[in-house]
């Protein structure tokens, strides 16, 4: 299946031999390997996948033995579905990663503590860390698996190791060529082929000569070796119409410089932070990615094209990303089969009568080993959730507060990675859900672009939301809070405020100063009545209600998009191990809620309101609201007050009138004087008050 031949040394080929065959790869497929095509025959890609990981995290960090059985505790709550409800069962401890000493015991995932001790009685159990209530930091707390009611699950100290990891497989790439994807807290996409090329250029000096025909479709020569050296790689088994004795073509050359440079990423993981991870190395990210899974752990799979059908045959198809859930219970329905070696047989047509045109033809093709998904050098995220449900339920605003802060931690420590510091990515909108009962309450409201992010910036708007929904009644006791961000957008740097575009400081006096003396007193005499107003107006007032009831009855998700539960509860988990397919979720501490109307305010609502009134008091005209959120508001009318104070042009720009004035008549205006003040061609009348 393989050989220990090394490679033998690369000799310039003679364009005059005719004996010697040709490559199946044009000159132009070598092209498109320097760009990183998606479409290449050439193309690389690897995956690189850490082995057990929050097992791996905790044995670093307390410094165990490699052999010494060890699994990550978390109380563990199963669920039961009745009437789209979920009710909770009776809560017992559970673990959610064991490492390869441990699962040679026969455990598994999710089996009790008491049952995993009497089978593996060496097993060290060691708890997450979690968030204590009332704490500003996460911590390992030895009584945390007693004190559901009063912690919440932290992941921080595996999204930390994950940063480390990602910055020393970079550091082994070089900077100009690298192309890396994280595509979970323990899983990493690398394609390679721009540093395959330069590699190939490196060691076969012939593929730096152009086509001797100048025609980029022009075969390559075969690769001058015989033999290539996969020294501990586990290969899959050739096609059956494939042999070993046949001549390596050079996507063969290609995927071995691959596993190379994959095995030079694993080893200076292993050496500068003592893990240890797997790497499946083939065309796309599809195959590497069940490839890395192949052979486990500390090993790295090789998928050749040539072994490609093989590789898939023996596969269920709902273990392909994208065929799982309800498609592959369909297709399996359909046509009655789950292997993608029954499945790969059906007719594409009779595929796409049955799923329809777009998702039969990508069946077709995946199931064959096709797949053209680029490897994205940053992942963009649409969300961010951290949720705790209460048991048992909490009942007063001070213990809401205290896991609101608890939350505001949570996400900053994520949006740091997203680049929040840097100004690079921000979210625009938070969200606060609230559930009683059955019945769910949500509030959302901007995060302005010139706000600066932090805990305490978060923290604020999360309790602005929860003063909304207390105000409201009917909120004790609580079950469930959650708090997201989402609608991400790119930092914007530069950014010029509407001051800047009006003119000011010397110019405007300047520009002023000629007519200033003659045009004042002749516009005093013309609008006499013109004074501050202090009774309502029907201007930009009328779109601001500064009653403090302008509420946001948006349902979960309406303006958060990928805030479903199958985007928002993985970013706040992260519980995935890549060890099977399976996807280990925490239902109770990440809930998908749904909104529903709010009920009308009762006559408790208003003997909040005028509690709160006096705390929220506008310093410009001393008026005061129900909430923080209705002040804001109050104050953005203010704001755009002042903004149309800007916008009017100085007194002496104002247009003097050179017709007749027309006297103002006792018994109200005449028809004459109304035209007077309509605006005249080209101009606009500004209907602020």
């Amino acid at each position: 299946m393989s050989s220990s031949q090394p490679f033998q040394a690369s000799s310039p080929l003679s364009t005059t031999d005719t004996r010697r065959r040709r490559s199946r790869f044009t000159y132009r497929h070598l092209a498109q390997l320097a760009l990183s095509a998606s479409t290449c025959p050439l193309r690389v890609i690897a995956h690189v996948d850490l082995d057990a990981f929050y097992a791996q995290c905790e044995m670093v960090r307390l410094g165990v033995a490699e052999d010494q059985p060890l699994a990550v505790q978390q109380w563990y709550i199963p669920f039961s579905v009745h009437h789209h409800l979920q009710v909770l069962t009776q809560p017992r401890q559970g673990l959610i990663a064991i490492n390869y000493p441990a699962r040679k015991y026969g455990l598994n995932r999710h089996v009790a503590i008491t049952e995993a001790r009497k089978q593996c009685p060496s097993i060290i159990c060691q708890h997450v860390a979690t968030w204590k209530e009332g704490d500003e930091k996460w911590a390992y707390h030895d009584d945390a698996f007693k004190n559901i009611a009063t912690h919440k699950v932290s992941l921080d100290p595996y999204r930390l190791e994950s940063r480390r990891i990602l910055a020393c497989i970079k550091e082994t790439l070089p900077a100009d060529l690298q192309r890396v994807e994280k595509a979970s807290v323990d899983e990493v996409f690398m394609d390679l082929s721009a540093q395959v090329h330069m590699v190939m250029l490196q060691r076969y000096e012939e593929l730096n000569a152009p086509s001797p025909s100048d025609d980029p479709t022009e075969y390559l020569p075969l690769p001058p070796t015989t033999a290539l050296d996969w020294k501990a790689d586990a290969l899959v088994d050739l096609d059956a119409e494939e042999t070993e004795n046949d001549d390596p073509d050079w996507d063969d050359v290609a995927i071995l410089i691959g596993s190379e440079i994959v095995r030079d990423v694993r080893a200076s993981v292993r050496e500068k932070l003592k893990y240890t991870c797997s790497g499946g190395i083939a065309q796309n990210k599809m195959l590497a990615k069940l490839g890395s899974a192949h052979k486990k752990p500390n090993q790295q799979t090789v998928v050749r094209n040539r072994a490609v059908q093989h590789f898939l045959s023996d596969f269920k198809f709902t273990k392909i990303r994208g065929l799982g859930g309800k498609l592959g219970e369909q297709i399996a329905s359909s046509f009655n089969t789950d292997t993608v070696r029954d499945l790969r047989p059906v007719p594409v047509e009779q595929l796409k009568q049955k799923l329809g045109d777009d998702t039969g033809v990508w069946v077709y093709q995946i199931i064959r080993g096709n797949d053209s998904a680029e490897v994205s050098s940053r992942t963009l995220i649409k969300s961010m959730l951290s949720a705790k449900s209460f048991r048992p339920s909490i009942n007063t605003p001070e213990q809401a507060a205290r896991w609101l802060r608890i939350f505001a931690a949570d996400i900053y420590s994520r949006l740091i990675e997203e680049g929040v510091l840097e100004n690079k990515r921000r979210p625009k909108t938070i969200n606060l859900h609230h559930r009683q009962g059955g019945q769910t309450k949500s509030r959302q409201a901007p995060i302005s672009l010139g706000r600066k992010i932090d805990e305490a910036g978060l923290f604020e708007l999360a309790t602005n939301l929860l003063g909304q929904i207390i105000l409201e009644g009917c909120v004790w006791p609580c079950a469930n809070l959650s708090l997201s961000v989402g609608g991400f957008e790119d930092g914007v740097f530069g950014n010029m405020g509407i001051d800047a575009f009006l003119v000011k400081g010397d110019k405007a006096k300047a520009l002023t100063q000629n007519t200033r003396d003659a045009t004042v007193s002749e516009i005093n005499q013309e609008r006499p009545e013109k004074r501050r107003r202090t009774a309502p107006s029907p201007g930009i007032g009328q779109f601001f209600k500064a009653d403090g009831t302008d509420e946001h009855d948006d349902e979960f998700g309406a303006h958060l998009p990928g805030s479903d539960a199958t985007s928002a509860l993985p970013n706040h988990t992260d519980l995935t191990e890549s060890d099977n397919a399976a996807s280990y979720k925490l239902p109770y501490e990440n809930e998908a809620t749904q909104n529903d109307k709010q009920p009308a305010k009762s006559d408790q609502t208003s003997a909040l309101q005028e509690q709160h009134i006096k705390k929220y008091m506008c310093d410009r005209c001393n008026i005061g609201f129900g909430s923080a959120d209705a002040l804001q508001t109050h104050q953005d009318w203010h704001f755009a007050k002042d903004l149309e104070e800007k916008e009017r042009p100085p007194v002496a720009m104002r247009p003097t009138p050179t017709a007749n004035i027309p006297q103002k008549k006792p018994g109200g205006p005449t028809k004459k004087n109304l035209r007077s003040k309509r605006p005249e061609k080209g101009q606009r009348k500004l209907t602020f008050g």
